[in-house]
């Protein structure tokens, strides 16, 4: 059975500078300092050999709900890993997030409302989206929507993806 990470196949490469943030690379992720909910400062050199799976949500979304409960998963099951799972809250008050976190007991790290971050990973609006970045930084693919556990739990092998 095709799933539906595969059928959606690889999304664009185009990255827009946004505002505040240096521009990288055609298809290359700029990695901005970052001051997550726990307080934890991420820094550019911080993903160096790292993938990434981020995504985006908002705590008023039903489907982000869905989706938050396999992410947890995700990083749960990828602790040790060459790879990072961030949650980034659209919302913007932080009390509200840290709340939505608590209550659905997750674990992953959270970012609340960086303007400007989305656009370097996607112009579409909908929630949750999904961005992978590989290992060398590049944005390979975005996955709009809810997805389903065994493709969330799929993207663990992104940390040990060392092709170009």
């Amino acid at each position: 059975m095709t799933t539906r990470r595969q059928l959606l196949g690889a999304a664009g490469m185009a990255i827009a500078a946004p505002a505040g943030l240096a521009v990288a690379a055609p298809g290359f992720v700029n990695w901005p300092v970052m001051t997550l909910l726990d307080g934890q400062v991420l820094k550019p050199e911080d993903w160096r050999d790292m993938a990434a799976v981020l995504v985006f949500w908002t705590t008023w979304c039903p489907y982000c709900r869905r989706h938050n409960a396999r992410i947890d998963r995700l990083h749960r099951v990828s602790a040790g890993a060459n790879l990072r799972v961030l949650g980034v809250a659209l919302d913007g008050d932080a009390a509200a997030v840290k709340r939505y976190m608590r209550a659905g007991n997750y674990s992953f790290p959270v970012l609340a409302g960086m303007p400007g971050l989305r656009d370097q990973f996607t112009s579409r609006q909908m929630v949750p989206m999904t961005c992978l970045v590989d290992r060398q930084g590049r944005l390979r693919q975005q996955i709009p929507g809810e997805m389903a556990e065994d493709d969330v739990l799929g993207l663990a092998s992104l940390s040990q993806s060392d092709k170009p």
